[in-house]
């Protein structure tokens, strides 16, 4: 790890101070990490060199992957024992890549995209040396975005060339390019991925992103930056775009919960972020940053929506 970073930077892992018995044991260590419970294997034989980017940009996950051929496995005993839920992209930059789940397979030439899903067992291959850009968000709140039940549908599913997704495709590499240029400049940015990843989304299922699903995005781009407000309410939400609650509730209706289910997910997954950041930070203080009431609304909701308290959640780092 590349130790403290100025606010906006991103950290930084290689293989390239480590033996090289130890290279690639110790990268498959760094994906566990960075990503989710995974097993891994060479393709080459010799050396095995990799290098990861990553920034926590707060509504999501962004890395850049640079390495050696791999075949990468998500299996369901390793979901099974840590169920993490993530919806992830995949753009490749250089090289070519094999996304495979659903009974689908997404091969990935430079500047094309594939989704998947951590809840359910994957494959990513690549023969030889590549370079990609991973984004990784939370799966319930893109599902409750996007009105879609699941992303059993959507996955390993190229999106790409001149087509909407990838136009999505182009942001997230440029913005990649741009973090390490540019720390704050991609911060300022970042605003924008959530509700591209959930227009990626949508365009995957064979949807255009209009109507009800842009409504819904806008709602949400709303409330991801109005929820640390503790007195926020339905009302406050329906004034600001000028419709009824009955409408507002009837935009969510698909989503499990409704409107304030997806507050209440906003509100936990940027106290995820900061319980990651700095894990000696009073439980007081990012309830308040949270938008939380006090603490014991914060304790209870937490534990309602990851299963864990926030101490226990921030003492496994969310693994």
């Amino acid at each position: 790890m590349s130790g403290a970073q100025p606010a906006g930077a991103a950290d930084v892992w290689t293989t390239s101070a480590v033996a090289d018995s130890r290279a690639f044991e110790y990268w498959r260590d760094l994906i566990c990490d960075t990503f989710v419970q995974l097993s891994a294997a060479p393709t080459r034989p010799g050396r095995f060199a990799g290098r990861l980017v990553h920034a926590d940009l707060g509504s999501f996950e962004m890395t850049t992957v640079h390495a050696g051929g791999q075949r990468v496995r998500r299996t369901r005993q390793l979901i099974a024992r840590a169920g993490e839920e993530y919806l992830l992209a995949s753009i490749q930059l250089a090289g070519r890549g094999r996304v495979e789940q659903d009974g689908r397979v997404a091969e990935l030439n430079p500047g094309e995209m594939a989704l998947y899903d951590s809840t359910r067992p994957y494959t990513l291959h690549f023969d030889d040396a590549f370079e990609q850009v991973v984004v990784q968000v939370p799966l319930t709140g893109m599902l409750a975005e996007t009105g879609l039940r699941d992303a059993r549908g959507v996955t390993a599913v190229k999106l790409g060339g001149t087509s909407p997704a990838g136009v999505v495709a182009q942001f997230f590499a440029g913005l990649a390019r741009l973090q390490q240029a540019d720390p704050l400049g991609a911060a300022a940015l970042a605003g924008q991925g959530r509700g591209l990843m959930a227009s990626a989304l949508a365009l995957s299922a064979g949807r255009a992103p209009r109507g009800n699903v842009l409504d819904r995005q806008r709602v949400s781009s709303f409330l991801r930056t109005a929820h640390t407000d503790p007195e926020l309410s339905v009302d406050d939400v329906a004034r600001a775009f000028a419709i009824s609650r009955r409408t507002l509730y009837r935009l969510f209706e698909d989503t499990p919960g409704g409107v304030l289910a997806l507050l209440r997910r906003i509100r936990v997954e940027h106290a995820k972020s900061l319980l990651r950041a700095d894990p000696r930070r009073p439980l007081e203080s990012v309830a308040h940053a949270c938008g939380f009431a006090g603490e014991r609304q914060f304790y209870r909701v937490f534990r309602q929506e990851t299963g864990r308290t926030p101490g226990e959640w921030r003492g496994t780092a969310g693994r």
